[in-house]
């Protein structure tokens, strides 16, 4: 039983930990266009001069 002492407070810790990084994602808009890379991989077109961002 002692062991959930110390393990209760690091899975708190590790799962708050993946909750910060994911808002981090979505804040910084890593997860705008899922649909539109998969698309372009599959059509023969090339974009020779891709604009810049």
């Amino acid at each position: 039983m002692n062991i959930l002492l110390y393990l209760i407070p690091i899975s708190l810790f590790l799962g708050g930990m993946g909750l910060l990084f994911f808002v981090i994602t979505v804040r910084t808009k890593q997860y705008d266009d899922p649909e539109g890379n998969a698309a372009r991989i599959l059509s023969g077109q090339y974009d020779d001069k891709p604009k810049q961002d």
